[in-house]
């Protein structure tokens, strides 16, 4: 960090251009916080060797971006404590971005304009259990919410009165491995519902917001399997009805919001491992499909999915997010590419982030034209935007 940037959130935005003239004058930055990338992938294609395998594995390494890929302006926001983990990000309608922290009990607020960051202690529910945090959402009315995960509970955070309300699981529902990993409040100004989940059983749970008391939904069987689907991500859609993305294996399940009524979806390619997802306008489910290296799409109207694989090899997308203009943005975990598809023409556009980002869930900022990508470093303790330009 150079002299004369602010400590409390420091922006360091790079567009090609700079970074070009940038390289010729002989400044160098640090991509990997210390680590030589080169040296680690030379020990592991060199692994084999040990093992008196017939093939070999040169290192290879992707190519870098051209054309469209380039046209892009990153700006990576620091973040004041060091092992601060930013899983998840999020932009409110005044422009702020939001994130949780996996490690810790703070949900914090980058200002992207001066690069101020303010963290927001969340109250401890449970003394001894890991700390950290887990799928923030904004609802209707832009209240923040969070899953606690080992701390057994949800949390709402009021961003005008800059308060937390706790929403604690009932004791008796409680085991040492209860954890709330999801959180789905988005359309809970329809039936006054929010919904979360124990990972630890697989229950669901629908916190009615007036009283504050938790309902519990209990397992879901997949049909003719003899087991219980074990959710990942819980997106819901326009109505409120939830939709369970089988991690393990290829399933989507259904449930209705009304009549409790449960369904399975298959993806097209099976061990798709769907993870996390958003619905779009046209209330169609956008998801990424981790193990089979793609994005996937559930119409319910037609209760038929589509699904479009990813150019690049072991992407491995997390989750997937429409934009307003009908594109489609991921980010995968192990290649520091930002993806971006075109549904309509199929076409790919990988933008290269400029070091190890380690990228969870992704958010798209739709307020802005074009529109403005962001994820958390994870293991970074930085907030990254990406403004493509066309």
């Amino acid at each position: 960090m150079g002299p004369g940037v602010p400590k409390d959130g420091a922006l360091r935005t790079r567009q090609h251009a700079v970074a070009a003239a940038n390289a010729c004058r002989g400044i160098t930055r640090d991509r990997t916080r210390g680590v030589d990338p080169k040296a680690i992938g030379e020990w592991l294609a060199s692994v084999n060797a040990s093992y008196n395998s017939k093939e070999s594995f040169p290192i290879k390494t992707l190519p870098r971006p051209k054309g469209r890929a380039t046209r892009t302006i990153i700006t990576e926001y620091d973040l004041p404590r060091p092992l601060a983990m930013p899983h998840d990000v999020v932009v409110d309608s005044d422009g702020m971005a939001w994130y949780s922290d996996f490690g810790q009990q703070f949900i914090g607020r980058v200002d992207p304009k001066t690069g101020k960051v303010t963290e927001f202690p969340i109250p401890v529910l449970k003394k001894g259990f890991p700390m950290g945090t887990l799928d923030l959402q904004l609802d209707k009315d832009e209240n923040l919410w969070v899953s606690l995960m080992y701390q057994g509970g949800i949390a709402k955070f009021d961003r005008k009165t800059e308060q937390f309300q706790v929403y604690p699981i009932p004791k008796e529902w409680q085991g040492n491995g209860t954890q709330q990993s999801m959180v789905s409040p988005a359309n809970s100004h329809v039936d006054g519902k929010v919904w979360t989940n124990n990972q630890d059983s697989h229950a669901i749970y629908r916190l009615d917001i007036a009283t504050g008391q938790f309902e519990n939904l209990g397992e879901f069987q997949i049909p003719g399997a003899n087991r219980t689907i074990s959710a990942y991500g819980i997106p819901s859609d326009k109505d409120n009805n939830l939709y369970l993305l089988e991690f393990g294996s290829n399933n989507i399940g259904r449930i209705d919001a009304k009549t409790k009524e449960f369904k399975v979806y298959s993806t097209v390619t099976p061990a798709s491992r769907p993870r996390r997802g958003r619905f779009d306008a046209q209330n169609r489910l956008w998801f990424a499909e981790y193990g089979a290296n793609g994005i996937g799409m559930l119409d319910p109207k037609t209760e038929m999915i589509q699904e479009w694989k990813v150019p690049i090899p072991w992407s491995a997308p997390y989750h997937v997010v429409p934009d307003k203009n009908g594109d489609v943005w991921a980010g995968s975990m192990w290649t520091d590419r930002v993806t971006r598809l075109d549904p309509k023409t199929g076409q790919f556009t990988d933008y290269l982030l400029p070091r190890e980002t380690n990228i969870r869930r992704v958010f798209v900022d739709n307020s802005t034209t074009p529109v403005t990508f962001w994820v958390g470093s994870n293991h970074g303790a930085s907030v990254l935007k990406l403004e493509p330009l066309d």
